[in-house]
């Protein structure tokens, strides 16, 4: 039996290959006081109190469950400020696992996309993407670069059913190398499971394409590999010639096809904290060996304890385990069709890290410029508790001349962490979510009241509006 007949084998009867050792009380609160709360929080589920939050969808981002094995690990930690013994053994799990030669911690993922694009990046050149990422394309900006989104069309229509909506668009990329120059183009940004597309994978199909025509015109490609593992997953399951292949081996293969990457380990690497930048170019890790000591901290950590180091070298392993991401794209896809039978309308197909609801779908009486997705999620959270975030206008920002970037996507993002919750909580943020959806007629939209100069999603502030 392949690893694609194994999964359908057990697909409707699912269970997590782990078992629990310690459990963590949630406090449970009553509605007067959530909506007291998200008020106070001006309507912004990132300005809640982690305290006041019953189920936290708002990110997989560092809110995995360790394994016993990555707290084992944390106790070995060498803490030692130069040459941590810690450090050389995440970067051998990097070199095993991931395939790149030079290794640069870093204390999450942004601090690598600083980094980078402060080596490769000009004032003028042009970056190509498949989709944006806030803290990606914030730090290509900053750097003087502009973003070029080049994912395929089908990315942007929330039901399209097509298996692979992370893939490059092959004539949108060759348009912008004869338009501007392959000199222009530093490198393409490619994202591995793609998170403002709802969690969709790159087919090893069309990185192979990416791969051959870059590398014809003397063009890099940095892989956002985030959640690479779970993109290794939908090939296994999805792409001829993959379903006897094991996730490490396609992990591997998807790496091989790129010159670089940047990493927050804080995804599928399973850990609380902690990130890098992988290179096979040696120049350009001798600059980044250089800028970390400015930005971070000494080339062998990089802002990151020992016991960080080693917690990631445990979960880089444990990430490509078939079994453990059976279970966790499992647990999204078992939530996904939870709130499929309750007719509310999600990102097709069920991405990988979460479920996605289409907020214009659900209050198209709303217009952008009122937050739809904002307003979903705040209304979610008065009736249940549970958090999600908002991946709409908010968080696209704007363009350099000041005005609203209004996506096509507007979607209210409900983020599963690694190992946490269990299917009953599942269901309770699926009847959660039918129940606010039913009424949702009645809801009326949010105006901004502050907003920070970058990456706002994080720290905006809104109100009601009175009609």
């Amino acid at each position: 039996m392949n690893h694609r007949e194994r999964s359908k084998s057990i697909q409707n009867s699912w269970a997590e290959p782990y078992r629990m050792k310690v459990v963590e009380l949630l406090k449970m609160t009553t509605r007067k006081e959530r909506i007291s709360n998200i008020r106070k929080a001006g309507y912004n589920t990132f300005l809640l109190q982690s305290k006041d939050v019953y189920i936290d969808l708002l990110t997989d981002s560092g809110t995995n469950a360790m394994s016993d094995q990555q707290w084992s690990g944390m106790m070995l930690g060498d803490e030692a400020y130069a040459g941590s013994e810690s450090f050389y053994k995440m970067e051998a799990a990097i070199q095993k696992f991931y395939g790149y030669k030079y290794v640069i911690p870093t204390h999450q993922g942004r601090g690598a996309e600083n980094i980078l694009s402060q080596i490769l990046i000009k004032r003028g050149n042009i970056v190509p993407g498949n989709m944006y990422f806030t803290t990606t394309r914030l730090h290509q900006e900053l750097a003087g670069g502009n973003f070029k989104d080049i994912i395929v069309d089908e990315a942007h229509d929330p039901f399209n059913e097509f298996p692979f909506k992370g893939n490059i668009d092959l004539q949108k990329l060759e348009k912008l190398i004869k338009k501007y120059g392959a000199h222009k183009i530093p490198y393409v940004s490619i994202a591995t499971n793609v998170n403002m597309a709802g969690g969709q994978p790159i087919s090893l199909e069309n990185l192979k394409a990416v791969r051959k025509l870059t590398l014809n015109h003397g063009i890099k490609i940095i892989h956002d590999m985030t959640r690479v593992a779970e993109n290794a997953y939908f090939i296994q399951q999805r792409e001829k010639g993959y379903g006897q292949c094991s996730l490490s081996d396609i992990v591997k293969e998807i790496c091989s096809l790129t010159d670089g990457a940047t990493m927050s380990a804080k995804k599928d690497a399973l850990v609380n904290i902690g990130g890098f930048m992988a290179v096979n170019d040696f120049d350009i890790y001798e600059q980044a060996r250089n800028l970390v000591v400015v930005y971070e901290g000494l080339h062998t950590y990089g802002g990151l304890a020992g016991r960080d180091m080693e917690a990631i070298a445990i979960g880089i392993s444990e990430s490509v385990d078939d079994y453990h991401q059976m279970a966790r794209i499992g647990q999204v896809e078992y939530l996904g069709r939870k709130m499929e039978s309750f007719g509310i309308p999600i990102v097709r197909p069920i991405g990988g890290h979460g479920v996605f609801v289409d907020a214009r779908s659900v209050l198209p009486h709303l217009s952008q410029e009122q937050f739809p997705a904002q307003t979903l999620a705040s209304e979610i959270y008065i009736d249940s508790g549970v958090r999600t975030m908002e991946r709409g206008v908010v968080s696209a920002g704007r363009d350099k001349y000041g005005n609203n970037i209004f996506p096509k996507l507007e979607l209210v993002r409900f983020t599963i962490p690694r190992r946490v919750y269990t299917q009953a909580h599942m269901d309770v943020v699926a009847e959660s979510a039918a129940r606010v959806i039913s009424s949702a007629k009645k809801l009326r939209g949010l105006k901004m009241i502050y907003e920070p100069k970058y990456l706002r999603f994080f720290q905006a502030k809104f109100e009601k509006l009175s009609s």
